[in-house]
């Protein structure tokens, strides 16, 4: 096959996501039904098509030519992201925890697809999420005297314990104590009791710290007795604009709320979550590996030159250029690495392959350098480091 190589990506239609946006953004058909993410790689679970056939079948049949020293497959997954309802509040392994937690469970005879799995292969997960419109989310721990001053601002005493905790323990370890009560059954009453000052009083949505109650009553009004709504008042709400960025790395605490995005991240599928769904939670697990350190989240800050800005995440499986083309500027492909472009608006032509907004296209490692242009929005992903 000639490259570039034209992709069929695979639309995931997870109950989050938007059923008007991919069409409303890239022309795409509307089913009535949520269209959550669209995943372009070489991910087992859902592959990628070029002519019908897997990506996944084709870097198995020259892994050297396809995938060259990133081999033998492709060490990250590009998405787009179509946010319409939360995600669930959750957390990522980190490499050797990846390793052992997949180890454990192949030995305990657990099967890859049952919904009770909680490592499904033997690979960390960083991401980065790039906004193509407004986009928000719950990132990582506020400082507990930040959390403290959120819960206090609920005015009723069951939060009494964990603002006491938070204010008088290290933050590391405050936090850990706290988040663990907040999820476990003996603090159900005082859940409750925060669920209903969060839902009975919207008129406080702009007053609290960082953002106020507003987001944290529409997760209360999302998941009624979830027990992930009180622990996301100890999570930074962050909120992008078109083009900015933020990275997750393993151990961070997060969960995206609204918004539409680009997302890169490793080619792994390990997601440990504790609240704000009804799909399988593993507590205990999760507790193990998250990162209590209080940090507002990881922003990245794209590097510019003459309409490439290139985000560059601490993450040796992924980068992302965003390429704003205009009419009579050329823009290149270097050769060598293997990549995906996606083009998310206008239109661009890349080594004579046409793309319009929500098409992509894979370059292989053994391609070589080519022209970029047209106008319109590229993003292109390939390998860090």
């Amino acid at each position: 096959m000639t490259a570039p190589m034209r992709l069929a990506p695979v639309i995931q239609p997870y109950a989050w996501g938007s059923p008007t946006a991919f069409p409303e953004l890239f022309g795409t058909p509307a089913t009535g039904e949520p269209q959550a993410e669209m995943w372009m790689g070489a991910h087992p679970a859902a592959p990628s098509t070029v002519g019908g056939v897997p990506l996944t079948e084709l870097i198995a049949r020259d892994p050297l030519g396809m995938a060259g020293a990133s081999g033998p497959g492709l060490p990250y997954l590009l998405k787009v992201l179509a946010v319409a309802g939360p995600l669930s509040l959750q957390v990522h392994p980190t490499a050797e925890q990846a390793r052992a937690g997949f180890a454990r469970e192949e030995a305990a005879g657990v099967p890859i697809g049952d919904p009770a799995r909680t490592y499904r292969d033997p690979f960390p997960k960083p991401e980065m999420v790039c906004a193509l419109t407004p986009f928000h989310g719950l990132c990582g721990f506020r400082a507990p005297d930040e959390a403290a001053d959120l819960l206090e601002s609920l005015d009723i005493p069951e939060t009494g314990r964990w603002v006491e905790t938070l204010r008088a323990r290290p933050a590391g370890e405050a936090l850990r104590e706290v988040f663990q009560d907040m999820l476990g059954d003996a603090s159900k009453d005082a859940r409750e009791a925060v669920e209903h000052a969060l839902t009975g009083a919207p008129s406080r949505g702009g007053s609290g710290p960082a953002g106020g109650l507003a987001v944290y009553a529409e997760l209360a009004r999302a998941y009624p007795g979830d027990p992930g709504v009180a622990a996301a008042l100890l999570l930074n709400h962050v909120r992008l604009q078109p083009g900015e960025a933020i990275f997750l790395g393993a151990g961070v605490p997060h969960a995206y709320l609204g918004g539409v995005g680009v997302e890169i991240m490793a080619n792994s599928d390990n997601v440990l979550r504790c609240g704000l769904t009804g799909k399988h939670r593993d507590v205990p697990e999760l507790m193990r590996i998250v990162d209590f350190t209080p940090a507002p989240p990881h922003r990245v800050r794209p590097s510019a030159d003459d309409g490439r800005h290139g985000y560059h995440p601490p993450a040796t499986q992924f980068a992302l250029v965003r390429h704003d083309l205009t009419e009579g500027a050329a823009h290149t492909v270097p050769g060598g690495v293997p990549q995906i472009l996606l083009c998310t608006g206008g239109h661009a032509v890349v080594g004579g392959l046409t793309l319009g907004p929500g098409e992509s296209a894979f370059v292989p490692a053994n391609a070589p350098e080519l022209p970029l242009t047209g106008e319109g929005t590229v993003f292109r992903a390939l390998p860090g480091g």
